[in-house]
């Protein structure tokens, strides 16, 4: 599988990449939500992990956009906001699931998989 990972924090970004590889799948991470954006426009990726507070594009706004222009991929954000009323913005701006740091590697890989298992019908 190949998935995108928005994060512009290096211990988390850098345990998620090490993690995703070490189970046999590719990995793109952008650190910052401008360029993060450019990846997702590209169709190539199962499931994308998205912070919400990123430089240069926060991650609603990122998840808003493409959900407007009908960008299907899985979308998974994985914030430190844990309020019900984060998690319900989320959610409603278009994402698929919403997991809160600190967080297992464990569940949201098991996450992942069952995103993309349920957007290929």
């Amino acid at each position: 599988m190949r998935f995108l990972l928005i994060e512009d924090d290096e211990k988390i970004g850098s345990f998620i990449v090490q993690g995703v590889r070490q189970e046999g799948h590719v990995i793109e991470w952008s650190r910052n939500g401008e360029e993060g954006f450019g990846f997702a426009l590209d169709d190539r990726f199962d499931a994308a992990i998205v912070d919400l507070m990123l430089p240069g594009r926060d991650g609603l706004g990122l998840i808003r956009e493409l959900r407007e222009r009908k960008h299907k991929v899985p979308i998974i954000i994985l914030s430190a906001k844990s309020d019900v009323d984060d998690r319900v913005k989320g959610l409603s701006a278009g994402a698929d699931d919403y997991l809160t740091k600190p967080f297992s590697f464990a569940e949201l890989l098991a996450r992942l998989y069952a995103l993309v298992r349920r957007s290929s019908g």
